[in-house]
């Protein structure tokens, strides 16, 4: 059946997660510890250049849920930082000025353009704010952000409702372009087995500086902390400025990765 494929209803819209895929979530304590396990291959990875890089958290999450990601990162070399906002509530027009200005801050102290990783509705936010600023944004990646297609195709969109005021429809345009293609380049992390977000709501429209990557098993609350998924981030921060090659599938993950082609012709 197609639903139980791609999570579309007889009306062609998309559906959330089903609730097995939500019970499921709670296999991302195991990612984590994964990840320390593995730290050792994890330290393999492409090396950064000192650039900053702002991490930012996913719907209910703050800076906590980003420590991993940013210490990881800090280890590989990169100037990380935290969003300093508190937990993420949501509220896409309600967080755009203090996003920026946090942008601003951190790309007026280095000098430098600021790379924007982003968890769940932090791709989101890191999404809009590389549509506002391209000047100050050198490279985004988000993680399980549900950016395209129905983005009413999550198990947290009437709670999102609630607590940030916002409908999903409301500022139809300002969705539209950051689903759209971006200045910078980008990577969606996704995974099919997602409890959270319907999978298909987190690619972008892939070109010449700009990728998907899908993630085999990982859940949605562990995509930031699954060992492929920090591998795959490191490796796309590393890349020189102003430069762009597609994600290499090898490495002591590739076992962890779809291949390329797969989303596009899902």
């Amino acid at each position: 059946m197609p639903e139980a494929r791609d999570g579309a209803s007889g009306s062609g819209r998309l559906r959330p997660p089903a609730l097995g895929l939500l019970l499921a979530e709670a296999r991302g304590l195991f990612e984590l510890n994964a990840s320390v396990l593995l730290s050792p291959l994890l330290m393999r990875a492409p090396k950064g250049d000192g650039h900053p890089v702002l991490a930012l958290p996913g719907f209910l999450a703050s800076d906590l849920s980003m420590v991993p990601m940013r210490r990881y990162l800090g280890e590989l070399g990169h100037e990380a930082h935290a969003w300093r906002m508190g937990r993420n509530l949501g509220g896409l027009a309600r967080m755009r000025e203090a996003l920026r200005a946090r942008l601003a801050e951190i790309h007026a102290a280095s000098g430098r353009k600021v790379s924007l990783v982003g968890w769940s509705l932090g791709g989101v936010y890191a999404r809009d704010l590389a549509l506002q600023a391209p000047e100050m944004v050198r490279y985004v990646i988000t993680l399980g952000s549900p950016f395209a297609n129905d983005v009413r195709a999550t198990n947290a969109t009437a709670l999102y409702e609630a607590l940030s005021g916002e409908k999903v429809e409301d500022f139809a345009e300002v969705r539209e372009a950051i689903a759209g293609d971006l200045k910078v380049p980008a990577t969606s992390i996704y995974s099919r087995s997602d409890g959270v977000v319907n999978w298909r709501t987190c690619l972008l429209r892939p070109n010449e500086r700009a990728e998907n990557i899908e993630v085999h098993l990982a859940s949605h609350i562990g995509l930031g902390v699954n060992p492929a998924a920090l591998w795959a981030v490191a490796d796309r921060l590393a890349q020189p400025e102003g430069e762009f090659w597609p994600f290499d599938r090898g490495g002591p993950f590739a076992i962890a990765y779809a291949p390329p082609e797969r989303a596009v012709s899902a």
